[in-house]
């Protein structure tokens, strides 16, 4: 798949790929085993919840079968990013890069200015990742039952 064909593509609750979105969390997400607490939420993804979420929230995919997905979510004064995943033999080619692109086509086609989204303390990586991509740190938070930080928040403001 070259690049030029890496336009997203929005999941509805009949989508056939949905298994494999699934699939692709999973394994995108497995490298946070034993890094990350408490555990991902990916653990509580399902094919039920994922066809919930194409019907509550927007699902967008590079690829069929998919080789990147994140999952987008209107919040009041900002749209919430969250699992961004990228097929791991693809990772450094700009897919993530993309799907950020196409989210922030998304906030201003839905009238927001702010892109949000929350990475593990311990995954700094991440946070290095999501700097080069423009987002900010703003704000720490703490899991139910946690009293240290869990989670940064980062945003992105759009001009």
């Amino acid at each position: 798949m070259s690049r030029r064909d890496w336009s997203p593509t929005r999941l509805t609750a009949d989508s056939p790929a949905l298994p494999e979105v699934l699939r692709l969390i999973r394994e995108s997400f497995a490298y946070m085993e034993g890094r990350i607490d408490p555990p991902s939420s990916m653990h509580r993804l399902t094919d039920e919840s994922l066809r919930q979420q194409t019907q509550d929230e927007e699902v967008w995919i590079i690829g069929n079968p998919p080789i990147a997905v994140m999952f987008l979510t209107a919040k009041p004064g900002r749209l919430y990013l969250s699992k961004l995943a990228v097929d791991q033999s693809l990772r450094g080619q700009g897919l993530a890069r993309s799907l950020v692109d196409w989210a922030e086509i998304r906030a201003r086609a839905t009238g927001h200015t702010v892109l949000e989204l929350q990475t593990r303390i311990e995954l700094v990586e991440n946070h290095t990742a999501f700097a080069r991509l423009g987002f900010v740190k703003t704000g720490e938070t703490a899991h139910p039952g946690f009293d240290r930080t869990t989670s940064i928040t980062m945003q992105k403001r759009l001009g």
